[in-house]
């Protein structure tokens, strides 16, 4: 069997992991993610979905806080004597000394037909450029940010409607069967691995805030994106009445009107000025609030 250990902390992986650990192919010797994190009201610790998968099956768990600056847990990870490490989401950089340790290599499942979208936030900003598709690859993993040469690749067609959620989602779907056929693979030495096009590089980096704060000048359709980008992750958002109001279902809509002004109102949602067009809020998160209709919330905030 090949042994492996898996570096992951989101539940993009949670499939992946399952899949592998229940291989007769793959033996997952131990699992690496984050520290425990505080979350929700109570600020409380809260174990990775990682973490808790790896609990439940007996699998080893370490979870440093940068992995580069602990060589004791690297000696730990030693006497496992991994054949590979497999790294989808971990979200700490790997240094040459933690490389070095599987007898292969470190295979990572990133989330873009690379050497497009490098970086943090690759499914999201393709969402967000208005992609009509992406994929996953399956690389070697390097020094570089996410340059190393590419295993296994996989288109995956973007919809008009798909938001970040349903892709985040399907990339989940589709990586396990990928992952286990490249370890097979480069074991048996079917595969060989091709170096990136440095063509068309392409860089994602984490989102931040004021990206997601929606500017009423640009198209509806580029708004639409914007919303089902970063739908929840972390969401786009407009002040009203000095209020911060979350958009986390949009549609595209044809008409005009004022910039970030609301045109027009009905069941269906608000339609709300463009720099062309018109995008229809459907449904909103209004600071303090759950999630609602956006007539729900045009009804309150207009009494």
């Amino acid at each position: 069997m090949i042994k492996i250990i898996f570096f992951g902390t989101p539940d993009i992986g949670l499939k992946s992991l399952d899949y592998l650990n229940n291989s007769d192919k793959i033996n997952v010797c131990a699992v690496v993610t984050q520290p425990d994190k505080p979350a929700g009201r109570g600020n409380k610790l809260q174990a990775s979905p990682i973490k808790k998968y790896a609990l439940e099956h007996n699998i080893p768990v370490f979870q440093p806080k940068s992995i580069r600056k602990e060589p004791e847990i690297q000696e730990e990870l030693k006497k496992f004597e991994p054949d590979f490490f497999v790294t989808f989401a971990f979200g700490q950089i790997l240094s040459q000394e933690v490389l070095d340790i599987p007898k292969y290599e470190t295979i990572n499942l990133h989330a873009s037909l690379l050497p497009k979208y490098r970086g943090a936030n690759p499914i999201q900003r393709a969402i967000i450029n208005g992609d009509r598709e992406t994929g996953i690859c399956t690389m070697i993993t390097e020094l570089g940010l996410d340059c190393g040469d590419i295993c296994q690749k996989l288109v995956i067609p973007i919809s008009d409607s798909m938001n970040c959620e349903q892709l985040w989602d399907e990339i989940g779907e589709k990586s396990p069967k990928m992952i286990e056929e490249t370890l097979i693979a480069l074991k048996n030495g079917t595969l060989k691995p091709e170096k990136q096009c440095e063509n068309g590089v392409c860089m994602a980096p984490k989102l931040t805030k004021d990206e997601c704060l929606i500017d009423w000048s640009k198209s509806n359709r580029d708004i639409h994106n914007l919303v089902r980008g970063v739908c929840r992750s972390p969401s786009a958002y407009f002040i009203h009445n000095g209020k911060i109001i979350k958009v986390i279902e949009s549609k595209v809509i044809d008409g005009n009107g004022v910039q970030g002004q609301i045109v027009a109102h009905s069941k269906e949602g608000v339609d709300m000025g463009c720099g062309n067009g018109l995008v229809r809020l459907i449904t909103v998160k209004p600071e303090g609030k759950g999630e609602m209709k956006a007539s729900d919330w045009y009804n309150g905030v207009r009494k």
